[in-house]
C-alpha cells in the first residue's frame, strides 16, 4: 500500500536529460563512454537496456553516477516509499538510491568499501552521513575522518574522495540534484 508497482527502470529520458543539460552529442558521449552512437541512441529511447557496467561508463562520460541516473530514471511522484532491500547479504561494496525519480533532492546509500581512487565535484551542495562504521573523505587538500553519526557538508564545486575504513560501513549521501539551479556566486 502506497509503494510503487515494481516495473523495470527505463533510464533513457535520465541519460538524456543529463546530455541535453551538458550540451555533449551523441558523438561526444560515446567517445567518452567507449560505446557506440547507435547503443547510446537506442538507450536514450529505451529500445535497449545497459548493463550495470555500460550505465557506469555512460554516467562517468556525463559526469555523474549511475546511482544517480537509476534515481532520475522512474517518474516523479508526491509520495513514494523506497523499502530497504530484503535480500542476502551481498558481497563487496553496495549502492542504491533512497530517493526515485527526478526530483530537486538526491540521496543515496553506500554500504561496504568505496573506490577511493574516484574523484567527485558535483554542482551543487551535498551532506554525507556515516550510518554505521567510518570513512575518510580528502577535501580541498584536508583529510576529514568521520565515525558513525557523524556528517560533512560539501559546498558545490569542491573536489572531494572518499573510503571506508571500516568494513560494512554504511553512508548516506544527500545533495541537490545536479539538474536544479542552486549554485550562487560564491566570491570570497
Amino acid at each position: 500500500m502506497g509503494d510503487h508497482k515494481e516495473q523495470p527502470l527505463r533510464v533513457g529520458a535520465a541519460v538524456r536529460r543529463r546530455r541535453r543539460a551538458l550540451q555533449l552529442t551523441l558523438a561526444v558521449v560515446a567517445e567518452r563512454s567507449g560505446l557506440s552512437v547507435p547503443f547510446l541512441s537506442q538507450v536514450e529511447n529505451d529500445r535497449a537496456r545497459p548493463s550495470r557496467a555500460s550505465l557506469e561508463k555512460v554516467a562517468d562520460a556525463l559526469r555523474t553516477t549511475a546511482v544517480e541516473l537509476l534515481a532520475a530514471a522512474d517518474p516523479a511522484c508526491s509520495v513514494d516509499v523506497v523499502r530497504a532491500e530484503v535480500c542476502e547479504p551481498a558481497e563487496g561494496p553496495r549502492q542504491r538510491s533512497l530517493v526515485r525519480g527526478h526530483h530537486q533532492m538526491h540521496a543515496s546509500e553506500f554500504t561496504g568499501d568505496h573506490d577511493a581512487g574516484r574523484e567527485f565535484q558535483h554542482r551543487n551542495d551535498q551532506l554525507m552521513y556515516v550510518a554505521d562504521g567510518a570513512v575518510e573523505i580528502e577535501a580541498e587538500g584536508r583529510a576529514y575522518r568521520l565515525g558513525r553519526g557523524d556528517t560533512l557538508y560539501l559546498t558545490g564545486g569542491v573536489r572531494h574522495r572518499w573510503r571506508a575504513t571500516v568494513s560494512d560501513t554504511r553512508v548516506i549521501v544527500v545533495a541537490v540534484a545536479e539538474h536544479v539551479e542552486a549554485v550562487q556566486n560564491r566570491s570570497r
